[in-house]
């Protein structure tokens, strides 16, 4: 069966720690895997603009000895009808392993269910994977083994929500969001995190209060109320009153509480620059493990590590 990266909740806690140790690996030893992907090429397919994930995907495959390939929806056939199993039939037979940034979910498991090449989710409207392997690699890399660990998210019920609450099983740690009650996570992936952190031993709490979600918290993570495409957002900003991270609220997270977002920021929106810009900040360090965790995912796919 081909392997995708669509969900961290399709692999096991012990295939996603290999995939960090491969991303650790990855980054501290660039050179042993500079010719690993020579001669491949990725396709990289955006139905909606980004910084982090073309630049990353893009100085990747490059650094991995291999070419990325940018392909606009406006480029292709797809802005102009083609369906996405056609679409991901004939890509898979020019390239080697594909990523798409799309608007609906569905869209990248059509993309998944057609192709005869690795798949992977560089975001949707439901879930954000490589993202949250980039923050889980950054986490492990500030305080180590995460068992017991709290990850507190603050802002809108959006994917990158998602992919934290289910990752947060995966690697032995407890969740705690809080979103404002017009705008909670999607029920069914709530459903699916809690039902996967009884089975680990971990914890799964969903509120419409920041200070108890942060309360105690070792890390503190927000994103954009307004995501890229959505309509109404005055209207939707007026709901989020409370929720924005400052250093009122982390001084209810632990000592040595770790701020993270995984950018673009909207400063003094969700996020203060006095929280933003301080030590705790673990921003850019997010930002460059997408790099290192992407590599590690597409050393996997490829069958080169």
């Amino acid at each position: 069966m081909l392997d995708h990266f669509i969900s961290v909740a399709d692999h096991d806690a012990d295939h996603l720690a290999w995939l960090l140790g491969l991303a650790s690996d990855v980054k501290q030893r660039p050179e042993s895997f500079r010719d690993a992907c020579a001669g491949l090429t990725l396709g990289m397919i955006f139905q909606k603009p980004s910084t982090r994930t073309r630049v990353s995907f893009e100085v990747g495959i490059s650094q991995l000895g291999g070419t990325g390939l940018f392909l606009s929806s406006s480029d292709l056939q797809l802005g102009r009808g083609e369906t996405i199993p056609d679409s991901a039939r004939v890509l898979s037979r020019y390239l080697d392993i594909m990523m798409a940034r799309v608007f609906a979910h569905d869209d990248i498991k059509q993309l998944a269910a057609n192709a005869t090449v690795p798949v992977i989710n560089g975001l949707s409207d439901l879930l954000h994977p490589c993202q949250v392997m980039a923050d889980y690699l950054t986490l492990r890399e500030q305080f180590g083994d995460l068992g017991g660990f709290k990850l507190a998210y603050v802002g809108d019920g959006n994917n990158m929500t998602h992919s934290l609450m289910l990752a947060g099983p995966l690697f032995g740690v407890n969740v705690a969001v809080a979103t404002p009650a017009e705008h909670p996570a999607d029920a069914g992936i709530v459903a699916r995190a809690q039902e996967m952190a009884s089975a680990a031993g971990t914890t799964i709490e969903v509120g419409t209060d920041p200070m108890v979600a942060v309360s105690r918290a070792d890390a503190v993570y927000t994103d954009t109320w307004v995501s890229m495409g959505q309509e109404g957002g005055a209207e939707k900003l007026a709901r989020f009153e409370g929720f924005q991270v400052d250093t009122k609220l982390m001084s209810q997270a632990n000592a040595g509480a770790r701020f993270m977002h995984c950018l673009p920021a909207h400063r003094n929106e969700e996020v203060t620059d006095e929280v933003l810009d301080s030590d705790i900040s673990v921003v850019l360090d997010q930002a460059e493990n997408r790099l290192h965790a992407q590599k590690a995912i597409m050393l996997w796919l490829l069958g080169k590590a």
